[in-house]
């Protein structure tokens, strides 16, 4: 097949941004903008869905189109188009500069997007290299002091993790003489295991440790409170859920076709994972709990989602990796949600502290109703996606032999109940501050309506998206 036609989806987000930048110039209306920019999703996403049921490699196996690429690039594509839409209202504190920030938001999807396509170390590191750079410039982007420095904290550590990230690929490249993951898989597994080459072993930490970064695990997680807090919010709602997902489609990729042949290679990288989610998840979850600021909240909170996830990675197995699948769909919704409902009414009060919140169910009745979903889909309550893609990942954790680390998560998730329920007890039993209604652009409320159906979906009707998540990963050895 046309390599050309394979990279449609990239290629058609590529021309949309520059499309966008040139519209800035002459037209000054941003609905203009956000038109043209979700015209541009919209046919990519059409190139990416054409694509389904393909599995082939091109650029020279750089880069491999098959259901799990796919997958990816579609729910990538969703999530630019929420973030876009969601952004409307944000208008005003960007004001001449909304063209570069849509043509941001989907430069740094394409990066994402060829994240999940990898099939090379070397493709790795460009995929993630240009989504960075875009989203280093769009945490920055308001250029008040508390963006500048969430851009400068991001920039920093982030080029730190990919120094590190490259030398793990560098030790990996100079062991097994590859950096394309199949072959590196034969080359490594003539050792028996990793724990029979310490070095490799190594190469494979210094790569955790690197992905860590993007999926906001601890210890790596040391970025993520102060960026969220200081870059604009939509931005946050990006790097919430779509740099996590990307990281864990690098490492679904990465782990399951390069470090899981034969199966001893796999013993000692799923104990680092169980190690990080337990760590992840209690750690997320404690600090959270005394948090002021909704944006921070959510931070933590994000970091216990990180640990959740990574269950399905230390299984080991088929279900783990469709449990992964699913459980970012379900989050990226949700999380989703949750941000576009603060955005709505953080616009209105100018506050992002929790306690400001107070009887916003009465200012806002549908926002705070929706909010309220999005959280509780968050703890992982019943009839909600959270709830689904916890059991689902849970599931295979029990199989896999991991009680104790699903015990624990059960027991987080039971904690996370305490500080996501507190916002919505202060925003439906507290006075409020006044009794002037929240307005909120169409765009917004289109989003916002968008993302708690898409809840709601996942939690009532899992079955065809579960089905789907399966069809991704069954590309995946296992």
């Amino acid at each position: 097949m046309n390599p050309i036609y394979l990279l449609s989806p990239e290629i058609t987000l590529v021309v949309a941004a520059a499309v966008v930048i040139m519209a800035d110039l002459f037209l000054k209306d941003d609905n203009a903008l956000i038109g043209l920019s979700l015209l541009g999703i919209v046919v990519a996403g059409f190139f990416a869905f054409s694509l389904w049921g393909v599995n082939t490699r091109t650029l020279s196996d750089l880069l491999l189109v098959d259901p799990f690429s796919v997958f990816f690039k579609l729910l990538f594509l969703a999530i630019a188009a929420l973030v876009i839409l969601a952004s409307k209202d944000y208008a005003s504190k960007m004001t001449g500069f909304m063209g570069e920030y849509y043509a941001l938001v989907m430069l740094s999807t394409v990066g994402l997007m060829l994240m999940a396509a990898t099939g090379d170390l070397i493709s790795v590191y460009i995929a993630l290299e240009t989504a960075s750079i875009s989203l280093y410039a769009l945490a920055g982007f308001l250029k008040d002091k508390k963006s500048s420095e969430a851009g400068l904290k991001y920039l920093l550590l982030g080029g730190v993790s990919s120094a590190v990230l490259l030398y793990g690929m560098a030790l990996v490249f100079g062991l097994t003489g590859t950096t394309n993951l199949s072959e590196i898989a034969k080359s490594a597994g003539l050792a028996g295991g990793l724990a029979g080459n310490p070095a490799l072993l190594l190469g494979v930490i210094f790569l955790v440790a690197g992905f860590g970064f993007k999926i906001a695990a601890v210890p790596f997680q040391m970025w993520v409170p102060d960026v969220y807090e200081g870059a604009p919010t939509p931005v946050t709602a990006f790097l919430s859920v779509a740099s996590k997902a990307a990281g864990f489609a690098v490492i679904l990729r990465v782990f399951f076709t390069a470090f899981d042949t034969p199966q001893a290679l796999a013993v000692e990288w799923s104990a680092i994972f169980a190690a990080l989610s337990a760590v992840s998840m209690t750690i997320g979850n404690v600090v959270a709990i005394p948090q002021s600021n909704i944006k921070r909240m959510l931070a933590y909170s994000s970091i216990a989602q990180a640990g959740y996830v990574m269950v399905g990675l230390a299984s080991v197995s088929a279900l783990g990796q469709s449990g992964v699948a699913f459980f970012l769909a379900s989050y990226a919704l949700t999380n989703l949600g949750a941000f576009i409902a603060v955005i709505a009414i953080t616009n209105k009060i100018g506050s992002d502290l929790i306690a400001d919140f107070s009887g916003m169910a009465r200012r806002a009745p549908l926002v705070a109703a929706a909010l309220t979903f999005c959280l509780v889909s968050l703890t992982g309550i019943p009839v909600t996606a959270g709830f689904i893609s916890k059991v689902y990942i849970f599931n295979a954790g029990v199989q896999a032999q991991l009680g104790w680390l699903v015990v624990l998560g059960v027991i987080n998730s039971v904690i996370s109940a305490y500080y996501y329920l507190r916002v919505v007890k202060v925003m439906y039993v507290g006075a409020p501050a006044s009794e002037e209604p929240v307005p909120s652009s169409s765009a917004l409320r289109t989003a916002l309506a968008l993302s708690s159906l898409g809840v709601l979906l996942l939690g009532v009707l899992p079955g065809p998206f579960l089905r789907l998540a399966e069809t991704a990963v069954s590309v995946l050895p296992r």
